[in-house]
């Protein structure tokens, strides 16, 4: 592997920042190329970006899942930094970020902000520390990985997972989207601190609190669903085997005690939940046969492009 890098920076409406941030990595990665996709902005983004040494393109799909996918299939190089635009995440700490990538110790670094305490005193935006810390234990319930940090916007990867990595989001759900993915396909993992600075004064969040972690729920949801068929569809059936129970114990109870069915309607309804629940179950034994040979046909995919790339 080389190690020619590439830093992707999506924007939207971050001309109060771009010039620092792209000056920043200028200097701590000479060597790198850098990239600012514009996401639709209405200010002088990409002007500014190009007449910093920037490589600009544009992404008129709106969203940074979109922008991410953009970047992913355009780019080619042997690592990957990517950072937001707004002057947040420190440059001074890219070389950490690649450090493991290059020691072949990681596939994806990720910056985190919380360990050190610098989110929770930079950070003054109501409800973000605790989404943050409820899709992080999320992940840990279900996948069993417990991440540092799974919102965060600075991560490093290798070639490999960026050329593998089926970017699905639209939006802001792509962080989670790229924690899980690893997770899910047991890639290395290695967690970064780093110092975190809130937005400087001018610069404004495009993030909804409320708006956008619905979605980021709605994704783990969606990605359980997908890459673990069989515990999702389990747990459906349990709660609706649960409730089948619940209304059909009273049913059974009278017909011990007169031996006539009285309740006709409970009877039904308790009949269909169980049903329902049984059907759950198998449609989850079905999906979950699924999943594992496309895991498998994954698996073989990423060995044909290492072999590819080793070329």
């Amino acid at each position: 592997m080389g190690n020619s890098i590439a830093v992707l920076i999506p924007c939207y409406n971050e001309a109060v920042t771009i010039a620092k941030v792209v000056d920043d990595f200028k200097r701590e990665l000479p060597e790198a190329v850098i990239y600012v996709y514009d996401n639709n902005s209405k200010d002088e983004t990409a002007k500014i970006a190009a007449e910093h040494g920037a490589i600009v393109r544009h992404e008129p799909r709106q969203g940074k899942g979109n922008v991410v996918r953009s970047m992913f299939r355009d780019i080619d190089a042997d690592y990957f930094i990517m950072v937001d635009g707004d002057d947040t995440y420190p440059a001074e700490a890219a070389r950490e970020l690649l450090a493991p990538l290059q020691a072949g110790e990681a596939d994806m670094t990720v910056g985190d902000r919380l360990s050190n305490g610098s989110y929770g005193e930079e950070n003054d935006r109501a409800f973000h520390g605790f989404g943050n810390n409820l899709v992080r234990w999320l992940i840990k319930a279900i996948y069993g990985f417990a991440f540092d940090d799974v919102m965060t916007g600075y991560r490093a990867f290798n070639r490999v997972f960026v050329k593998t990595m089926p970017v699905l989001s639209e939006g802001f759900q792509i962080e989670t989207e790229l924690s899980i993915h690893a997770v899910d396909k047991r890639w290395r993992i290695v967690d970064v601190p780093i110092e975190y600075r809130d937005r400087p004064e001018g610069s404004e969040s495009k993030l909804s609190t409320f708006g956008d972690g619905a979605k980021v729920l709605k994704a783990i949801a969606s990605l359980f669903k997908e890459y673990k068929p069989l515990a999702f569809f389990a747990w459906i059936s349990l709660i609706l085997i649960a409730l089948g129970l619940i209304v059909g114990i009273p049913v059974i109870t009278a017909f011990l005690a007169t031996g006539v069915v009285l309740r006709v309607p409970s009877t039904i309804l308790a009949v269909g939940l169980v049903f329902c629940g049984c059907l759950a179950f198998t449609a989850g034994l079905v999906l979950d046969s699924v999943a594992k040979a496309s895991r498998k046909q994954w698996e073989i995919e990423v060995y044909r492009f290492m072999a590819e790339d080793a070329k």
